[in-house]
C-alpha cells in the first residue's frame, strides 16, 4: 500500500516552485503588479509633495491662466486647458486601443493585435509630441527648472495674494511641473519603446508560436497604469 502524498508535499516544477501560486495569477503578471505598486508609491510621493506646497501657499499660479494657449497656432489666450484636454483624450484613446489589442490576443487574432498595437504606439508618440510642444511653449514664456517669467508677466498668472510672494510660488510650481510631468513622460516613452518591442514580436509570430499573447496583456497593465497616473497629474496641475 503506497503512501499518499498531500498537495503541500508535492514537488513543484512551476516558476513559483515554493507552493501554490497565490491569487492564481501567472508569475510574470504578478511581478508586473508588484512593479506598478512600487511605481505608484513614487508618483504618490511626488503628487503629495506638490499638494502640500500648493495648499500651504498663500497664492499659486492659476492653471486657467498658465495653460490658456494652443502651441503652433495663433491662439495665445482664451483657450484654457484646450490643448492639455486634447493630450488627455489622445492618451486615453491609446488605452482603449491597448484594450482592443489584449482582447484580440485572447482570440489569437494576430493581425488585429498588430494593428491595435501600432495604433497604441502612434497614440503614445502623439502624446509625447504634444507634451514636447507644451514644454517648449512654457520655456518660451519663461518657465523652466530654476527659471520663471519676469515680475510683470507673473502678475497676470495669479489670482489674489501678495505680489512679493509670486516669484517664490511660481518657481516651486515650475520645478514641480517639469519634474512630475517629465517623470510621467519618461514612463510614456518607456512604454512606447516596450510596445514597439512587443509589436515586433507579434509581427514575427513569437507569441503565435507560444500559443499565447500574455506578454501583450502584461505590457497593457503598464500602459493602463501610465494613463491612470496622467489622470491624477492632470487633476493636480491643470484643474486644482
Amino acid at each position: 500500500m503506497s503512501a499518499q502524498v498531500s498537495p503541500i508535499d508535492e514537488v513543484k516544477s512551476t516558476p513559483w516552485s515554493g507552493g501554490k501560486s497565490p491569487f492564481d495569477v501567472e508569475y510574470g503578471k504578478m511581478m508586473m503588479w508588484f512593479f506598478l505598486l512600487s511605481d505608484a508609491f513614487t508618483f504618490s510621493s511626488l503628487l503629495i509633495s506638490y499638494g502640500a506646497l500648493r495648499f500651504s501657499a498663500a497664492s499659486w499660479p492659476a492653471p486657467d491662466l498658465v495653460f490658456q494657449s494652443i502651441p503652433l497656432t495663433s491662439v495665445e489666450h482664451g483657450a484654457p486647458l484646450v490643448f492639455v484636454g486634447l493630450m488627455t483624450f489622445i492618451l486615453i484613446l491609446s488605452s482603449v486601443t491597448m484594450v482592443l489589442a489584449v482582447e484580440a490576443g485572447h482570440r489569437m487574432a494576430k493581425k488585429e493585435v498588430l494593428w491595435w498595437m501600432v495604433a497604441t504606439i502612434i497614440g503614445g508618440f502623439t502624446f509625447l509630441g504634444c507634451q514636447a510642444l507644451e514644454w517648449t511653449h512654457l520655456h518660451h514664456e519663461g518657465f523652466w527648472w530654476g527659471s520663471i517669467p519676469n515680475a510683470e508677466e507673473l502678475k497676470h498668472l495669479f489670482k489674489g495674494g501678495k505680489e512679493v510672494t509670486y516669484g517664490t510660488y511660481a518657481q516651486q510650481f515650475a520645478n514641480l511641473f517639469f519634474t512630475i510631468t517629465g517623470f510621467h513622460g519618461f514612463h510614456v516613452f518607456s512604454g512606447v519603446v516596450i510596445n514597439i518591442i512587443i509589436t515586433i514580436n507579434v509581427l514575427v509570430g513569437t507569441y503565435a508560436k507560444r500559443g499565447s499573447y500574455l506578454m501583450v496583456e502584461k505590457v497593457g497593465l503598464y500602459w493602463h497604469f501610465v494613463d491612470l497616473v496622467w489622470v491624477f497629474v492632470f487633476t493636480f496641475f491643470y484643474l486644482v
